[in-house]
């Protein structure tokens, strides 16, 4: 290219706003947030107090509130707002991005009703745009305060990947690449809903014995079913899958397994939403992945005790006795 590389970053939620600290040190980098005072703090004192307390942003990063300046001059486009908003923050940057910009995801979702992967949508609102996500077991706030960590860009072009890799990683921050898309998304939004099971277990006081089962048997469940739907089962043993599982289950900052243990206490998922400042997506993921498991015939016991309890149907306790009353067959079987 004959200038340097416009990177946006639309969403600045703690994610969102991680990686386009760690973008600004590599090049030009802008994040698009709807709130003016997010915007203000982050061009005047460098930091996202909202979602990253008092960490320090890489002074370079530049913010703004008007989406048609995040878009129409960027060279690569990184969404990372909500996946219920995913589809309308797409639509809003249509008229303004230019054609074949790659667009990189950062959502753990999956759409309701539909059941459409966040690149789905994006060829569905981009046609033309090559899609893809950066995704693993990333806590935002380790990363942005420098501990080691890894993620996975992945992309169906593989030349893509790579030429888009130096950008959003750093020494201790590695970015390796994958051209299994299907498998590295499936992987976050799946593990969303292990999670929370993972923090009711601990909100229960169950035992370590018990999370670990529970987390094992989960990723039973999101191997099966991310194979079904075309994922390449290697992928679920890595850092999207096993990683991110991993990582959501055991974080004492991880929102997902936070809203396990407030159900545990016996919170209504409304009280629990009301109560949170970011999203927790495995709360609407649970329904999505039980609707998917029942449309290709596929048991998965956890995730449906997890949907039971958001929706209120069940108490935590219950659905730990429910897992209890399975009768246990062979592993390989269930693994398989």
């Amino acid at each position: 290219m004959s200038r340097p590389v416009q990177i946006s970053v639309l969403g600045a939620g703690s994610w969102g706003t991680t990686i386009a600290s760690i973008a600004a040190a590599n090049a030009s980098t802008v994040i698009w947030s709807r709130r003016g005072e997010i915007v203000e703090q982050i061009n005047r004192e460098h930091r996202n107090g909202a979602y990253l307390s008092d960490l320090p942003l890489n002074p370079a990063l530049r913010s703004t509130a008007s989406i048609e300046e995040a878009a129409e001059h960027c060279d690569v486009l990184v969404v990372g707002v909500p996946s219920h908003s995913f589809r309308d923050t797409l639509r809003a940057v249509s008229r303004w991005i230019r054609p074949w910009v790659p667009v990189v995801s950062l959502a753990k979702g999956l759409e309701q009703i539909t059941h459409l992967r966040m690149t789905e949508i994006i060829h569905e609102e981009l046609p033309g745009h090559p899609a893809g996500l950066l995704a693993g077991p990333n806590i935002a706030k380790e990363v942005l305060q420098g501990m080691a960590a890894a993620a996975v860009l992945a992309m169906p072009d593989l030349e893509v990947a790579r030429a888009l890799q130096p950008l959003f990683g750093t020494r201790v921050f590695r970015v390796y690449t994958n051209d299994d898309v299907i498998g590295c998304e499936l992987g976050g939004p799946l593990k969303n809903v292990i999670a929370i099971s993972a923090g009711m277990a601990d909100g229960l006081g169950v035992g370590v014995n018990t999370r670990a089962s529970v987390i094992t048997r989960g990723l039973a469940e999101i191997s099966r079913l991310g194979t079904i739907l075309g994922g390449q089962p290697n992928t679920f043993m890595g850092l999207t899958g096993l990683g991110d599982l991993l990582a959501t289950c055991m974080s004492p900052f991880s929102r997902n397994r936070q809203v396990g243990e407030q159900l545990s206490a016996g919170r209504t998922t409304a009280e629990i939403v009301a109560s949170m400042n970011m999203v927790a997506e495995g709360i609407k993921t649970s329904s999505v992945v039980v609707e998917l498991a029942a449309a290709y015939d596929l048991k998965m016991p956890i995730a449906t005790e997890v949907d039971a309890v958001v929706r209120g149907v069940r108490t935590a306790a219950q659905a730990f006795r429910g897992l209890r009353s399975i009768s246990p067959g062979s592993e390989s079987d269930v693994i398989a």
